[in-house]
């Protein structure tokens, strides 16, 4: 197998694991329906990203040469993509008890129950939307790794 079908492989595993977590992360986001599988659909994105970089670092200690130059920010990027999406994720919790005027989430133990699940389905929504743009990038990202390669 050559190094440019190795790379492409890994670019398009990339793709398909974080196109699919972004639309399915997207929709659920949209119709306000969180879900279980959600997550490990995300985690299972950014660990194929991962494993995509690490693909690229052994090509390089190779000497794989690509045929242009921005396949290595391609292949490495959705690592960092990953990195701010997860500061992100948990800065949203904190923005949206700021948007409500709640201190703390002790506060929202405070509130009535309707009022703690509204706060509660806020944060996970938020937190979705960061994470599925996140996962749409990352697959932009690789689409270009896999056709530059």
């Amino acid at each position: 197998m050559s190094d440019v079908t190795i790379a492409a492989f890994a670019a398009y595993a990339t793709l398909a694991v974080n196109g699919a977590a972004a639309a399915f992360a997207g929709v659920r986001w949209w119709l306000v329906l969180p879900s279980d599988a959600i997550w490990p659909l995300l985690r299972a994105g950014q660990v194929v990203a991962g494993a995509q970089a690490a693909v690229a670092g052994v090509l390089l200690l190779w000497g794989f040469a690509p045929n242009d130059g921005l396949y290595w920010l391609y292949a490495l990027l959705p690592v960092a993509i990953g990195l701010i999406a997860e500061q992100l994720r948990i800065a949203s919790a904190e923005q949206v008890l700021e948007n409500r005027d709640l201190a703390d989430a002790q506060a929202v133990g405070a509130l009535p129950a309707a009022e703690q699940r509204s706060v509660v389905l806020a944060v996970v929504r938020r937190e979705i939307g960061v994470m599925a743009l996140a996962a749409f990038v990352v697959a932009v990202l690789a689409l270009r790794a896999a056709l530059i390669a």
